[in-house]
């Protein structure tokens, strides 16, 4: 690992990074495979880690924020223009943490709804949070800081909005939970505590009653655009049921 740099006045000058763990969580295809959480990652094209996939990350210049430097470096490095949610996650200052030269990272926790992502670069795909490769440096330590965070909040806040599309089913919905938990959810009780909440409304039904008769199923919507804490003393965790 190279030495830092001084200024004048002999300060060291470390290079600072920000990284993004951008997560989404839907449907894969295959019918009867549940729902999956999954980590946006890009294979590296140079040392260290050549060849390794790495979460996406760049450095801060002199003349941006932190946030800024996260949204070019998602827009340039996978294309990806916006995040449905977006905060602050942790600062990695390990002195080894870069074998090249020191590095202090900003992680972030970015979230999109499934539909949303597609990366245009060739290298990026989405890979399971549950099938993670070797990824570079510590970011899977980061992944799993991310995934942490997002159950917690999930229990208490309106944060599944950003991974949800605008309408959907109740279905839909549980299979978002279930994939952030890593367990089944009972959907009566997922639609009663929610709506309990104020945090989802009935917008109308999918479509027509089929031949056979049945009720269609019903559409929903969460009522805010903006995330929110709505229950600080909600436990919706892995293992848990919700509270009513």
């Amino acid at each position: 690992m190279r030495a830092p740099l001084r200024d004048q006045r002999g300060v060291a000058k470390y290079r600072h990074e920000v990284l993004g763990v951008v997560l989404r969580a839907g449907p894969v295809g295959s019918p009867g495979r549940p729902a999956e959480l999954q980590v946006l990652v890009r294979r590296r094209d140079r040392e260290p880690f050549a060849g390794k996939f790495a979460l996406p990350s760049g450095p801060v210049e002199v003349t941006e924020t932190m946030e800024e430097a996260l949204a070019r470096h998602l827009r340039e490095q996978l294309g990806l223009e916006t995040l449905r949610h977006c905060e602050q996650l942790a600062t990695l200052s390990d002195p080894g943490r870069d074998p090249f030269e020191r590095t202090i990272a900003t992680a972030y926790l970015g979230l999109v709804p499934w539909e949303d992502a597609r990366p245009r670069e060739s290298g990026a795909r989405w890979t399971a949070v549950a099938e993670l490769p070797d990824l570079a440096f510590d970011h899977h330590l980061v992944v799993g800081q991310a995934v942490d965070r997002l159950r917690g909040k999930v229990s208490y806040t309106n944060i599944a909005l950003a991974l949800a599309p605008p309408e959907f089913t109740m279905a839909t919905l549980r299979g978002i939970y279930e994939a952030v938990l890593g367990r089944e959810i009972d959907v009566t009780n997922l639609s009663r505590v929610l709506r309990r909440r104020g945090q989802i409304a009935r917008v109308g039904t999918l479509g027509e009653a089929g031949a056979r008769g049945g009720r269609p199923p019903s559409t929903w919507r969460f009522t805010e655009d903006s995330y929110r804490v709505t229950d600080p003393f909600a436990v919706l965790g892995p293992g848990r049921n919700p509270t009513v």
